[in-house]
């Protein structure tokens, strides 16, 4: 039933154009209707799918001549991501409800977005994985362009040039691999257990690494993030952090390291102390927790202190995977579910109960407006989504990023202590943050001359309950994702990168 989530999301971004453009209230309840098939769809799947290992979904012959394949499959990994996937649609769609300009057109590029994340993240031929990962990216650049906000245009286009660069970096290692590989086959099982000469894997493995890293925000390739989230709707922001930018460390995990895993083997030789690409990529990872996070702490933009701390969270994630060690990848998959979640949850606060009323994301104006007092249900959404952000037991950001931790500790010990650095500047950035747009002191003119803003409406309150219970759920429960994220690291799509590690 999986592969329905693809052809839910497609129908009903189809069947949004047939309607009528005055039919907006129509469109809003055809989207919410739609994304919640998907996810119930997801749901049914994770609850049969219990042990995590690789279930076909749905195989046929698609170009025969050059082995390429329609075939999807799930494992643990992308039952996790599916789910965050259907979470995060269904909020969205929640706290997109104020969406009046071309409301048809809006949704049916949303639905078209979820409808390509659903495909990469079931699919097991490289080349399906890339036209699902390409059409993912494209309706991102028209909903930032048509309905964002401040430097739209400039925005949608630095996101669809960085993302196009990486998608060639990308398809140019899928066909080196599948020519090494005899030009049979693109099926990702088999491709996987394809002994590639190592001298090929060394410079393939960065290529494809780099590629997908772009998409997850990786470090010094990531300045296309903060200046998309700032420019794009709500919903659009709440995707692009919360699932879009999981594609790239979808595939880093996936692909990259799964079909190259050699490539992270040392050089047999230092190069300004790097010895491997997996120092390379440990250090541009930590760089990218601690830069985001101090850049995050002086910014005067409230969405630009979001769209950084978005850049630095991610960071975890691509930390967790270099460390090669099974609670390190634990942690990194784990971080992925739940920065989706945490940071869909922020930009929410911010893009939608925030700028959408005050008509401003300036902080220093957001300190004298007193939130706390006018929107309180704002105020306490983002004091726990702040606190979720910071690592706060009980939230699932605590579980993730422990075992990150400590899976660095064991492999990179210096780069735990800066990481430790990083999550604290992220309680800086954090609290400076909640105290000026929230509960700053109020200026008395300002607040007589402000009139009353509107009160949060019923979408927004059940979107910011959705995120925050996932995230609450899977902090005081994590078993309930590990006991199919474990599994599915040991397959044997996996065996030659745990090899690779013990050497």
């Amino acid at each position: 039933m999986l592969a329905w989530t693809i052809y839910i999301s497609f129908l009903g971004a189809l069947v949004l154009l047939l309607l009528p453009q005055s039919s907006m209230r129509a469109a809003r309840i055809l989207a919410l209707l739609t994304v919640v098939a998907g996810f119930a769809v997801t749901l049914v799947g994770f609850v049969q799918q219990r042990s995590g290992e690789l279930v076909t979904v749905a195989r046929a012959a698609w170009v025969p001549s050059l082995g390429i394949e329609y075939h999807l499959a799930a494992d643990g990994i992308s039952l996790t991501l599916l789910l965050l996937t259907g979470i995060v649609a269904i909020s969205g769609v929640l706290f997109s409800w104020n969406i009046e300009h071309r409301t048809r057109e809006f949704f049916a590029f949303y639905l078209t977005l979820i409808g390509g994340v659903y495909g990469v993240f079931l699919s097991f031929d490289l080349l399906l994985l890339f036209v699902f990962y390409e059409i993912a990216i494209i309706p991102k650049y028209f909903l930032i362009a048509i309905w964002g906000s401040t430097r739209r245009e400039y925005a949608a286009m630095k996101l669809a040039l960085y993302s196009f660069v990486g998608s060639a970096m990308v398809l140019i290692g899928l066909i080196a691999a599948y020519v090494v590989a005899g030009a049979r086959t693109m099926d990702l099982v088999q491709l996987a257990q394809f002994p590639f000469p190592v001298h090929f894997q060394m410079w393939a493995f960065p290529l494809v690494f780099v590629g997908f890293g772009i998409l997850a925000g990786l470090w010094p390739f990531h300045t296309w993030a903060p200046t998309g989230h700032v420019a794009a709707p709500t919903a659009a922001s709440m995707l692009l952090a919360g699932v879009v930018m999981k594609l790239g460390a979808y595939g880093c995990l996936r692909v990259a390291m799964t079909l190259f895993p050699r490539g992270l083997d040392a050089w047999g030789f230092h190069v300004l102390g790097f010895g491997s690409w997996r120092d390379v990529f440990a250090l541009l990872a930590l760089i990218g927790i601690v830069y985001g996070a101090m850049v995050a702490l002086v910014q005067k933009d409230f969405k630009f202190v979001i769209g950084y701390a978005s850049v630095s969270h991610m960071g975890f994630v691509l930390l967790g995977l270099m460390t090669l060690q099974q609670i390190g990848l634990d942690g990194a998959v784990l971080q992925m579910f739940s920065h989706g979640i945490l940071a869909g949850l922020l930009f929410a606060v911010v893009g939608r109960m925030v700028y959408d009323r005050t008509h401003t994301r300036d902080l220093s104006e957001l300190e004298t407006m007193h939130l706390s007092k006018s929107i309180p249900f704002a105020a306490v959404t983002f004091v726990l989504a702040g606190m979720a952000s910071m690592g706060l037991p009980g939230f699932s950001g605590f579980v993730a990023e422990l075992q990150v931790l400590i899976g660095v500790w064991r492999e990179f010990p210096l780069f735990a202590v800066a990481t430790g650095v990083g999550i604290v500047i992220g309680v800086a950035y954090i609290w400076r943050a909640m105290q000026k747009a929230f509960f700053g002191a109020p200026d008395r003119g300002a607040l007589t001359a402000t009139p009353p803003l509107p009160a949060i409406t019923l979408p927004e309150r059940i979107g910011a309950i959705i995120l925050i219970g996932s995230s609450v759920i899977v902090g005081l429960y994590p078993q309930l994702l590990l006991r199919i994220i474990v599994p599915a690291l040991h397959l044997p799509l996996f065996d030659s990168l745990w090899k690779g590690s013990r050497q």
